[in-house]
């Protein structure tokens, strides 16, 4: 068992699981004056995690496409929490772009959503020079932000550290067989153990390389079948996603969703036909029936968990209800279900 430790301090919560809501919830407890011990089955943080894979928008107004309310609502904390306690924010809003053939796709979803400018060909250019010619019509999103999920992850454990917390990675553990006062699990789909209506939601992704396109910001391609998304990462490495297949299983892409992602890149800009396949990604997201997360108290033990494709822009807000419920175990946070212990 590798141990990487802080200081600690008298009062302990035990949290299972190092992902990005587990991270999460131990930032807002130490800031509360609780000591937090972490415990993470995978060698190394982000190792297990389905956030490892995930797109890093923090987008809650183009979420109000698809997702229910409460998404659209919480979300829109996370920029700046992600802010606070990290330098890996990017605000630059998101643009939505849709070819000719499919403007139907951008009217629908300028009528699901909110907080949009519309624009056109010469404002999408200027936002985004390498798209010059080639939309004529888009929303942008300019209250939208982004970041890079694996520096997050690992500048939030950083964070973790430095305000006294402590990490167990390698350390696969029930949280039943914890002896501790309070325990968060927030082990994704291996707690379906107790949380019996979990599913997995398979997301599949690709990471490319160019260095003939660029780009500032998260651009949504809309598309009538599956809407995708490319989100721009350090050194020309783009983020392609991602897929939502009813599934839990955690490895090998499928032909067709290879083919959707490369053909998103390509539609979007041709140049990406040259671009290198760096990575192929694929995990499954844990989500509930209603696609909401939600936080399970059963006794000593709180579950959080369900943050479907939404683990970035929920677990800010998750992590404050989560530090709410064990800071005061008589509060009702929104989202908290009580169970028979």
């Amino acid at each position: 068992m590798a141990i990487l430790s802080g200081q600690h301090r008298d009062r302990t919560v035990a949290i299972v699981g190092a992902g990005v809501v587990g991270l999460a919830c131990a930032v807002e407890l130490l800031d509360r004056g609780s000591a937090v011990i972490l415990y993470e089955g995978g060698p190394r943080i982000g190792a297990k995690a389905c956030s490892w894979y995930a797109g890093g928008m923090l987008a809650p107004w183009c979420e109000g496409e698809s997702a229910e309310e409460p998404v659209v609502r919480l979300g829109q904390e996370a920029a700046g929490w992600w802010a606070r306690h990290t330098d890996q924010v990017v605000r630059q809003g998101t643009l939505v772009v849709a070819p000719s053939r499919d403007r139907s796709e951008l009217r629908r979803f300028g009528q699901r959503t909110s907080r949009f400018e519309e624009i056109d060909g010469e404002a999408i250019a200027r936002l985004e020079p390498d798209l010059a010619g080639r939309f004529s019509r888009g929303l942008f999103f300019g209250e939208e932000a982004h970041l890079d999920p694996r520096r997050a992850v690992v500048a939030l454990a950083d964070r973790v550290l430095a305000k006294g917390g402590t990490i167990h990675v390698d350390s696969p553990i029930d949280p039943a067989d914890l002896d501790a006062e309070i325990v968060l699990d927030c082990r994704g789909l291996a707690a379906r153990d107790v949380l019996h209506d979990l599913r997995g939601v398979k997301g599949e992704m690709l990471i490319l390389k160019s260095d003939e396109v660029a780009l500032a910001r998260p651009v949504r391609l809309l598309h009538p079948r599956i809407p995708l998304y490319i989100v721009p990462r350090a050194d020309g490495h783009f983020m392609v996603g991602a897929t939502m297949i009813e599934s839990e299983a955690r490895r090998r892409i499928s032909a067709r969703s290879m083919l959707e992602l490369l053909g998103a890149a390509y539609a979007l800009h041709p140049a990406f036909a040259e671009a290198e396949i760096v990575e192929i990604g694929t995990d499954a997201r844990p989500a509930f029936p209603d696609n909401l997360p939600r936080l399970t108290r059963r006794g000593r033990v709180i579950h959080v968990n369900g943050l479907y494709r939404h683990g970035f822009l929920l677990s800010p807000a998750m992590a404050r209800m989560a530090a709410d419920a064990v800071i005061n175990p008589q509060s009702r946070p929104e989202m908290l279900h009580d169970l028979a212990a």
